[in-house]
């Protein structure tokens, strides 16, 4: 079986950012022209250049930095977001799909693996059509194995391993129902990446039939562990604007999910106890009509009409709680993962600066050009900065795609059930007045 060579921090292809902060852009600023940086080092395109096949190879230009309330403007439905020319769907050549739950029951445990099938036409891949099974470990190995492989990228969420609101029983029908569709959007959204979707490991979870959680390339070391020996007492200068104005929006955005989630949830409470009741309301009427024979088809009809209301109630609780809880719950886990990704880039800018002042220190004693570390470091920076704005990019159109459908879907769930609702009471009208004219041609003979 043959898998694609390592790509290691392979870039999304943005624009480079120029305009980074670092000791030299103080107000008395040394003379540094003969040592500067150069971000055409070899090292420099061991993050640039893309090798055949990514899809995001030439580089794009990107706007200039918005404040946070353009950001949050964003969220409003474009009309045009299906023709996105950026993501055309006829150039995919990936397609996964996470179907078929099944429970497999041991001495030692219980669990549920899921059918992961896959159609390609990719030469990384022997075969066009896979077909394998995975648990939920699984998913989390892969998911791991992304976020340590490609830090510079944001890597999508699973749904948590055990607790889910709502759900007590993981091995319920409606909890693997959900977990299915939240497993399936995360490969999707892998398998749509330009970057992720070449990783090795990805490759090894859709096509190896035993997945070896050991097996694998070498991790990467992480941002963090290069840091704390380079930069240890270094104070970060502040994050260049259009990464603030990120930081702002995750954590209004934030707020926003988190309160939409306790309404939510409370009106799903709230729609279950009516629901209770109102099932005990038309078991009345229909009891009733058993001991009234004057009233009986009125009062069949009233008990019709609130099982019917009944059934609506069902239906829009069950959307509340299967399609519009869990895509809030995936974005305050996206919200999460994006967090995680900001802060890797801070350590990646604290890297780079600590290294520039330490050289410009030694530049200054001793005349000493500035060391490749330094333009390593700033390739990083710069590359971390790319591949960042990229997925942002990516993610704010997934997001307004998603919230489009979860919000047309919403109101069509509701336009449905209030129109059951009114049909059902005006099909009892005309029950009450074929009664009325009965009585009355009965008074009449």
């Amino acid at each position: 079986m043959s898998v694609s060579a390592p790509r290691g921090l392979a870039s999304s292809g943005q624009k480079l950012i120029t305009e980074i902060l670092h000791p030299l852009s103080a107000a008395e600023e040394p003379d540094v022209s003969s040592s500067h940086v150069n971000v055409t080092s070899p090292w420099h395109f061991v993050f640039f250049q893309q090798e055949p096949g990514l899809s995001n190879g030439t580089p794009v230009e990107m706007s200039n930095p918005a404040p946070v309330s353009q950001l949050l403007n964003r969220l409003q439905l474009d009309g045009d977001l299906e023709a996105d020319p950026q993501d055309p769907i006829e150039t995919r050549d990936l397609f996964v799909t996470v179907d078929d739950p099944k429970k497999h029951v041991s001495t030692m445990e219980t669990y549920i693996t899921y059918r992961v099938s896959t159609k390609t036409t990719r030469i990384e891949f022997n075969l066009p059509d896979y077909c394998v099974r995975r648990r939920y470990q699984d998913f989390d190995w892969l998911r791991t194995k992304l976020e340590d492989s490609q830090p510079t990228h944001i890597i999508p969420p699973l749904p948590e391993k055990f607790v889910m609101k709502g759900v007590v029983d993981r091995f319920s029908e409606d909890f693997v129902e959900t977990r299915m569709k939240a497993l399936d959007k995360f490969l999707k959204r892998v398998a749509d990446h330009p970057v992720l979707s070449f990783n090795p490991h990805f490759h090894d979870f859709l096509t190896a039939k035993d997945l070896n959680k050991r097996h694998g390339l070498a991790l990467l070391t992480k941002v963090g562990e290069s840091v704390r020996h380079v930069a240890g007492g270094y104070k970060l200068r502040p994050r260049p604007a259009e990464f603030c104005a990120m930081g702002e929006y995750l954590e209004t955005f934030s707020q926003k999910l988190g309160t939409l989630d306790r309404i939510a949830q409370r009106i799903l409470k709230e729609q279950s106890e009516y629901l209770t009741e109102l099932r005990e309301y038309g078991a009345v009427y229909s009891s009733w009509a058993g001991s009234e024979e004057q009233l009986q088809r009125p009062l069949e009809g009233v008990a019709g009409s609130i099982t019917t209301c009944c059934g609506a109630m069902e239906d829009i609780s069950e959307n509340m709680s299967q399609d519009f809880l869990p895509i809030l719950r995936e974005y305050v886990l996206y919200i999460e993962s994006m967090k995680n990704v900001l802060r890797k880039r801070d350590q990646s800018q604290a890297e780079f600066e600590g290294r520039l002042e330490a050289a410009v220190l030694h530049k200054q004693e001793d005349q000493t050009p500035i060391p490749v570390e330094v333009e390593r470091c700033q390739d990083k920076l710069e590359c971390f900065n790319a591949d960042l704005k990229a997925d942002w990019e990516r993610w704010q159109r997934n997001k307004r795609q998603d919230f489009k459908q979860l919000l047309t879907s919403m109101a069509d769930k509701n336009i449905n059930y209030y129109e059951k609702c009114q049909a059902a009471w005006e099909s009892l009208i005309t029950v009450l007045q074929d009664k009325q004219t009965e009585d009355k041609g009965s008074e009449t003979n």
